[in-house]
């Protein structure tokens, strides 16, 4: 079976003047983007995008657990974001705090969700910022190039986990 490509189809909103609304489409079970989503070998996979190297992710996923990312950028400077998870119900919903750490006043919290139907799944991201003008600096960071690459990689890292799991069936 071909998997279908969804490459670039994250659509991302402003629902209201301090929130960003992230949703996507993945041709995988919603399990295995979670697993994607939540295991740091495989973060590591996914989470720059095509824009450097992850160099490290921490993740202790239980509520008050603390998450940190750390990239290298392709231009050779460290980028990095960490948070508390505040709820979590496995290959359902986490809920997150963010900081860029570029920018520690920005602390947003995130809301994934996963959705299954028909073996494919829909992620849907809401950031809540405190203030319009961090929502605003968020957007306007180009999150959005970064994010489109990440996704079709995290998909990318699903896909793999659905082709391993079939094959040990």
């Amino acid at each position: 079976m071909m998997a279908m490509t969804t490459s670039g189809t994250a659509v991302v909103t402003l629902p209201t003047d301090t929130q960003i609304l992230i949703e996507r489409e993945f041709d995988a079970p919603r399990h295995l983007v979670y697993k994607a989503y939540t295991t740091p070998e495989l973060i590591k996979r996914w989470w720059a995008g095509d824009r450097g190297e992850v160099t490290s992710v921490e993740v202790d996923l239980r509520v008050g657990g603390r998450w940190r990312y750390v990239m290298v950028a392709n231009g050779g400077f460290e980028v990095a974001f960490h948070g508390e998870y505040r709820e979590i119900v496995p290959n359902e919903r986490i809920v997150s705090t963010e900081v860029f750490e570029g920018m520690p006043d920005g602390k947003a919290v995130d809301t994934l969700t996963l959705t299954e139907r028909d073996g494919c799944t829909t992620l849907a991201i809401l950031v809540q910022h405190s203030c319009q003008e961090h929502r605003d600096a968020h957007i306007g960071s180009g999150m959005e190039d970064g994010l489109q690459e990440a996704l079709d990689h995290l998909e990318r890292v699903a896909e793999s986990l659905a082709e391993e799991s079939s094959r040990s069936e």
